[in-house]
């Protein structure tokens, strides 16, 4: 079923709806979510509350394409949960975060920067300046909170070579913002 279609069942409160949605994009939402959360069961958690909160904004929302509205609802829940859990564990969610303080320097912290969405056409337009491979690799670490191995198993490079390429990334992205004067 494409979007127009999940969009049509929602629209029509059929709770096929969220069966159709789990079905066609569940697998990469509970991916997403265990990758901030760490855990399999607050990840299921955080994907049946994004569910939910999918039913609960279609209508009067008509979001499309229903999979990035799907994985925004879900990123944000899970970041929800991890703050909630604690503030202490370390994962993937973590580590990024203080990957990217490198490159996005601030008193209130990376993490209030992006809430605050300040820097988000700012990295938007970096993003638009970088290659295919580096554009991926970018995105799938910082958004989609993918692992190392991850990384290098879908760019088809060593995890060296994605570390280095990381680095070089956020030293770019530190300039730019600099350029721009969204870092200090």
């Amino acid at each position: 079923m494409n979007d127009a279609e999940i969009l049509k069942l929602f629209l029509e409160r059929s709770e096929r709806a969220i069966e159709v949605l789990s079905e066609k994009y569940g697998r990469a939402a509970s991916k997403l979510a265990k990758n901030i959360v760490g855990d399999e069961r607050d990840a299921e958690e955080c994907v049946n509350d994004a569910y939910l909160a999918v039913w609960n904004t279609v209508p009067p929302k008509e979001p499309s394409p229903m999979s990035q509205y799907l994985y925004g609802i879900v990123r944000n829940i899970s970041v929800n949960r991890v703050r909630y859990n604690t503030a202490e564990k370390r994962g993937e969610y973590t580590l990024c975060l203080d990957e990217l303080e490198e490159a996005v320097p601030s008193p209130g912290g990376t993490e209030s920067e992006f809430e605050s969405g300040e820097l988000s056409h700012a990295i938007d337009a970096f993003i638009d300046t970088l290659g295919k491979t580096d554009r991926m690799i970018f995105v799938r670490r910082y958004w989609y909170l993918d692992s190392i191995s991850d990384l290098s198993k879908a760019a088809g490079l060593r995890e060296g070579a994605v570390r280095t390429r990381l680095s070089r990334i956020r030293s770019r992205l530190k300039k730019f913002l600099e350029r721009k004067g969204e870092a200090l």
